[in-house]
């Protein structure tokens, strides 16, 4: 059997193709680079930053041009496409960079006198479009502007309205065409291009030079949507916590000031007391603006609620703490334990005769911080139990905290037997809880 052959115009089509495909490939492993989003992804871009993107572009694309020049492998030469990209991105000097001292010289040297004015021509011309249009209308070019190209056209004669989709489509087709029509008249030993066959082949060649154009910015376009939606869920979050957390501070407010009401008649050395104490826990809240801070923080914060609660009730209300030290570095949510304490004493232990005790025990399993706090005040029914999150401020808030913060990596659990007391047990991933402040 006779080995086949592609024919000139089969190897033309097939180089079209794998010129895409090098292009999509290029932009896809550089976006994976946080210093080449971070350029993408904010328009004010110092020299520094104009230069990391131009030469991050511009060393593959000589790389390909040199291959084509050695190696005949017209598919990697992007000499047009890559430095109108880099100029409608970067502007026009890192255009002009790209297109000169990069992309351009392996042509140069291959004695293609009309590849470096060429090369620097197509630089400027896309640092040109990004100086005349917004800059959102070119995060708005995709490689699919060609299915509402009749409509845009129609809407740009009769509204007599600029449409940058078309003017930036127009760039590179306008390039294109005069990059054929200058190899055409010299030659292609003096500017590298492809030549077509038929008109079809023509419009399929300025297709795909358009395509490299657009198809880069298309899945850059996507990377920054997807760091704006990032930033979005983190201020949400940050806006929920902020809700969330500031649902308990009046509760415990109220709750407090109540008590000092009850005691300025009949107790007021006491009532001066409890202010005193009030006072040290509300400056120390707000001086906190953190949405986590250090397990022993969150004690300290803890003793001094508990003296007020102490105060109030008298010796009837016993404290104890086992604190292993291993955990008082971790990381937990600000106001996460005096809620839960709250409920111990004003459900459990409050109507109990003859007082009560709470345990606070903290201790460290499977790279988790297990925080427990028990009390052996009045307990709840099974009835009340299954519907313990669902009503109030205090266990519902702290449910709801977790849940936002870490989602099912963190668990909660209530345990209570009827006049023997209740268990809350926290079960918090302390690295998470690392990561969680340091992207806030």
């Amino acid at each position: 059997m006779e080995p086949k052959f592609l024919t000139a115009q089969q190897v033309l089509l097939t180089t079209l193709v794998f010129k895409l495909a090098v292009m999509a490939l290029l932009a896809t492993m550089l976006v994976r680079y946080r210093r080449f989003r971070h350029i993408l992804i904010f328009e004010r871009r110092g020299l520094r930053d104009r230069l990391i993107f131009a030469f991050a572009l511009g060393i593959p694309l000589a790389a390909g041009a040199l291959s084509r020049v050695l190696l005949n492998y017209d598919a990697a030469d992007l000499t047009l496409e890559g430095a109108f990209l880099v100029g409608l991105i970067g502007g026009p000097y890192a255009g002009a960079i790209v297109g000169a001292a990069v992309a351009a010289l392996p042509a140069l040297f291959a004695g293609e006198f009309i590849a470096l004015p060429f090369a620097v021509g197509c630089g400027f011309a896309g640092g040109g479009l990004r100086e005349l249009c917004p800059k959102e209308a070119i995060w708005h070019f995709s490689p699919f502007v060609f299915s509402s190209l009749p409509r845009r056209l129609w809407q740009l004669f009769r509204r007599f309205e600029v449409d940058w989709q078309v003017i930036l489509l127009l760039g590179p087709v306008a390039l294109e065409l005069l990059r054929q029509v200058l190899g055409h008249r010299f030659g292609a030993y003096r500017l590298f291009y492809l030549a077509p066959t038929s008109a079809l082949i023509l419009g399929l060649i300025v297709l795909a030079t358009v395509l490299c154009v657009a198809t880069p910015i298309k899945i850059w376009n996507n990377a920054r949507i997807e760091h704006r939606l990032q930033e979005q869920e983190k201020l949400l979050m940050a806006a929920r916590l902020s809700a969330l957390a500031n649902q308990i501070n009046p509760h415990f407010l109220f709750n407090t000031l109540a008590s000092i009401a009850s005691l300025v008649r009949s107790q007021p050395e006491t009532a001066r007391m409890v202010i005193h104490r009030l006072s040290a826990l509300l400056r120390r809240l707000m001086r906190s603006q953190d949405h986590f801070v250090a397990l022993r923080e969150e004690l300290s914060s803890i003793d001094e609620y508990l003296d007020i609660e102490v105060i109030r009730f008298g010796p009837q209300l016993r404290v104890q703490k086992e604190i292993d030290p291993a955990t008082l570095d971790v990381l937990v949510p600000s106001m996460i334990l005096q809620p839960i304490i709250e409920n111990s004493i004003k459900h459990g232990l409050s109507r109990k005769v003859g007082g009560g005790r709470i345990l606070i025990r903290t201790r460290r399993r499977n790279g988790t911080a297990l925080i427990e706090i028990l009390d052996d005040g009045l307990g709840m029914t099974p009835e009340r139990l299954k519907e313990a999150f669902q009503g109030g401020i205090g266990l519902s808030n702290v449910s709801e905290r977790l849940r936002v913060i870490y989602g099912e990596s963190c668990q909660i659990r209530l345990e209570s037997t009827l006049d023997r007391g209740t268990t809350v047990t926290m079960e918090i991933p302390d690295t998470a809880a690392a990561e969680v402040r340091a992207s806030a």
